[in-house]
């Protein structure tokens, strides 16, 4: 009998659960959801989806007579994941060791898998002795997916393989003022060359991530009220893309891509508390607290280009005055850039004809080969951002910050007064555990996310997907859908 004074609050929780609802293997339950929390690297907390999803699981123990494909269907996944995130692949007893299922439970999941080759055997092991394991590892060929990055005045796409690795990118200007029909007509269009000059067809993609600059709600793969979007407040984006694309599809924030992106392969790789943040004609972030994307209670937290900096600021598109964005935005250094050249400071930008039309990449490349007005409004733009991202830093006190988006390029002339800015603003312990750098993967880092996304879906349709459509527990939706919201957000937390 489990005793309450030398058992964990997770093991009470399964085997209160299943007691509540009629239904025995609290152990196996608490195992799983064991599993569940070491690949995510969160051991000591239960959190909160976890719970609701152990719910749906027992809920559908309890009432339908598919309960061993349930936890059969978990036991996959975290195989799958395991295969999927062990650097240099890992062998079938490693496995049973890391899960703690027996070596033929084990052997058995991993046959399914490289029965339909969505895993395949790669080289032998290293060995102590005796024959070299064989490790396993994704199969990069079973599937290919797409990541696509949509800026307010760029898009940026990505095709790769299962193991993320890039077969082409394009980046192709792009106006989202034109409203969602147009872009995403013209979107479909890129997609199609993407798909021509990377030698694939359409029924080879098997799913497709989008991030956009603007809140996203993610159950609904909708936009709402977006600042710098004009007409696509709650127009169905992931809805109208799956239907003309055939595959599923994901939509969310650009910034949220963009931690996941250099999470997974940049700059925050497998860190556990980091910022990224998304500096472009917009201004966004990212946030990962403790190992998880965060969110928010409904999906739009990261907004931090509508914090106000000043009270009697410029106007916002937003509607407010005085937001981060309006002062540190793309549009805004190439604003206070043309009210130089206007007001007749001496620059190298007064060269460029119609004045109107210098950007801040202009302004960049001004600062770059030392001009002083030009390294002033970034620097200008720099302290500005430094004053929100000391908040942000007292507040979550993430251990990296990552400044990436194109306005980041201007490298350490935005950098430095961002760092300077933190360290007079933060608490000292805040801002000496925390690093301020530029992200890797440059203007990339949302589009390398949006890849991320797209492969973590395609692997739980193949995976789970087909299990749903075969009528295991087809009409509860708020199972798949509470599994789907696990898998979104500890998508990568294992390294890459």
């Amino acid at each position: 009998m489990l005793k309450r004074a030398n058992s964990s609050p997770v093991e009470w929780f399964c085997h209160d659960l299943c007691h509540d609802y009629g239904t025995p293997g609290w152990y196996t339950l608490f195992r799983i959801l064991t599993n569940i929390q070491d690949i995510c690297h969160n051991p000591v907390a239960l959190n909160w989806d976890v719970i609701e999803y152990s719910e749906q699981i027992v809920d559908s123990l309890a009432t339908f007579p598919f309960g061993a494909c349930n936890i059969r269907n978990l036991n996959r996944r975290v195989v799958l994941e395991l295969i999927r995130f062990t650097p240099g692949g890992i062998s079938r007893a490693e496995l049973a060791r890391q899960i703690d299922l027996t070596r033929s439970t084990v052997s058995a999941i991993v046959a399914e898998f490289v029965d339909t080759e969505l895993v395949r055997e790669a080289e032998s092991g290293p060995t102590t002795g005796g024959r070299r394991p064989i490790l396993l590892e994704i199969n990069p060929r079973r599937g290919y997916v797409i990541g696509i990055d949509i800026g307010a005045t760029h898009v940026s796409l990505v095709a790769a393989d299962f193991l993320a690795r890039v077969m082409h990118e394009m980046e192709l200007p792009f106006d989202i003022r034109k409203g969602p029909q147009s872009c995403l007509s013209e979107l479909n269009l890129h997609v199609q060359q993407l798909l021509d000059k990377a030698g694939l067809s359409q029924s080879q993609v098997l799913a497709i991530g989008v991030g956009v600059p603007g809140p996203v709600l993610a159950e609904s793969g909708i936009v709402t009220s977006p600042p710098i979007m004009p007409g696509w407040d709650g127009y169905p984006i992931r809805d109208y893309l799956q239907k003309l694309w055939g595959c599923p599809v994901s939509v969310n924030n650009d910034a949220e891509l963009g931690a996941l992106g250099e999470w997974a392969f940049g700059a925050g790789r497998v860190k556990r508390h980091m910022a990224y943040i998304k500096v472009g004609s917009g201004i966004g972030a990212g946030l990962i607290l403790d190992g998880r994307i965060y969110r928010g209670a409904t999906g739009l937290a990261g907004e931090i280009g509508h914090l106000t900096i000043q009270e009697h600021g410029p106007l916002c598109t937003c509607g407010n005055h005085g937001c981060l964005e309006a002062l540190a935005g793309g549009a805004a250094i190439a604003r206070n850039a043309i009210q130089a050249v206007k007001a007749g400071r001496r620059t190298q930008l007064s060269s460029i004809k119609p004045v109107e039309s210098i950007t801040a990449r202009d302004v960049g490349e001004a600062a770059r080969l030392g001009d002083l007005v030009a390294q002033q409004i970034v620097a200008d733009a720099g302290g500005y951002l430094g004053i929100a991202i000391a908040g942000v830093i007292n507040l979550s006190n993430p251990s990296m910050v990552i400044i990436g988006g194109g306005v980041a390029q201007m490298g350490d002339l935005l950098l430095e007064p961002i760092r300077h800015v933190v360290r007079e603003r933060c608490l000292q312990p805040a801002a000496q555990a925390v690093r301020i750098t530029s992200a890797v993967l440059g203007r990339r880092s949302s589009s390398m996310g949006a890849v991320v996304q797209a492969i973590d879906t395609a692997l739980y349709e193949l995976t789970e997907g087909s299990f749903f459509e075969k009528g295991g527990i087809k009409e509860d939706k708020s199972f798949e859908n509470q599994s789907q919201n696990i898998l979104e957000t500890n998508q990568a937390y294992a390294g890459v």
